[in-house]
């Protein structure tokens, strides 16, 4: 995995918390990588490796930590503690 000063968020179109995590990002700014599991299924195996787990969305940080399924609450507490670690 190499690192990244931004944040990759795993997701599809389908998937209603993907888009609603996709919209919060773009609402706060933040530039992230989206990389779409329809349109690149072989991403599915590499999300599933980070969260070790088959659900989505998955948003990996450039902390190297990760969420799954993240509330908007959940999001907005790690995006102020990246800030704050700056």
């Amino acid at each position: 995995m190499t690192s990244t000063s931004q944040i990759r968020m795993f997701g599809a179109q389908w998937c209603g918390d993907c888009r609603r995590t996709k919209a919060q990002l773009d609402e706060l700014g933040l530039a992230y990588e989206y990389i779409d599991l329809e349109h690149d299924p072989a991403a599915a195996k590499v999300a599933q490796e980070i969260s070790g787990r088959t659900r989505i969305p998955v948003l990996l940080y450039p902390d190297g930590t990760h969420q799954v399924e993240p509330s908007n609450a959940d999001v907005e507490a790690k995006v102020r503690e990246l800030l704050l670690s700056d």
